[in-house]
């Protein structure tokens, strides 16, 4: 008898949205990445772990080309994004940033209504016809961001008002409000307090039914609880990628062990 592959033993094979080969970050001198290849899942919150320096956050802003903004870093190697190279002159990072969002360690909302932190990315990417197509953005970013209910009655009043919590997932509805495919979080909860740590990370499970989610987080409580894949990264280089379940309970490079165990970090 063969056997036969029924939903409950299938592996799901699900696309690769962004392909890295061979990435090499220079700053100045200093060899930051070294090397790395990795491919992320769509539709899956991949998190990236190591110790403080090691590369992860640099990694990250390689995807969406933040390192551009940084005079002496450069960028070596292949990253395509649905099979097209990001780094290719006719990419023009500005779009690519409106495909690849952005969430910051610390909340950082626009100095402008919570209705014109949402509305911001859509006007300038054009995706509005009217106001009421407006309204329907900035509602279904802020509902998509958890936050809807919170600040409905309070449209007009400064995103800065809010409590850090309400900040963070602010940004998370904007970052989205441009209808990306990739959302990048950079330790997108190292500022909260728990219950707003829990209620950002309930929120990415729900955002993976939507985005590829590439979180960096220094916990490792965390990347265990909302991850699918995990990256280790250690002096620069990729040590180990793969199931979340495995890198935390049987990894291959004892690196990894070490890093997980606490003996290094």
């Amino acid at each position: 008898m063969y056997d036969t592959l029924t939903p409950e033993n299938a592996v799901e094979q699900k696309e690769i949205k962004i392909d890295a080969e061979n990435v090499q970050v220079f700053y100045g001198d200093t060899h930051a990445i070294k090397d790395v290849s990795v491919k992320i899942e769509d539709k899956t919150v991949t998190a990236f772990i190591g110790p403080s320096g090691c590369g992860k956050s640099t990694f990250l802003r390689c995807l969406n080309r933040m390192n551009d903004t940084i005079d002496i870093c450069r960028v070596e190697g292949k990253i395509l994004l649905d099979g097209e190279d990001i780094y290719d002159k006719q990419v023009d990072p500005v779009q690519l940033r409106a495909k690849v969002g952005m969430v910051f360690q610390k909340p950082n909302p626009f100095p402008k209504s919570i209705y014109d932190n949402i509305a911001y990315g859509p006007r300038i990417h054009g995706l509005a016809r009217n106001k009421a197509d407006l309204d329907e953005i900035v509602e279904k970013s802020l509902r998509r961001g958890a936050i809807w209910d919170e600040v409905k009655d309070r449209l007009d009043q400064p995103g800065t008002g809010l409590s850090g919590g309400q900040q963070q997932r602010l940004c998370i509805a904007r970052a989205v409000a441009t209808e990306p495919e990739v959302l990048l979080m950079d330790e997108p909860c190292s500022a909260l307090d728990p219950i707003a740590t829990a209620q950002v990370e309930e929120l990415i499970d729900e955002l993976r039914q939507d985005y590829s989610v590439v979180i960096v987080t220094h916990s490792m409580q965390q990347a265990a609880r909302v991850s699918q894949k995990t990256a280790f990264f250690h002096l620069g280089n990729l040590v180990e990628f793969g199931e979340t379940s495995q890198i935390f309970t049987n990894p291959v490079d004892p690196r990894t062990e070490s890093y997980i165990t606490g003996r290094i970090g």
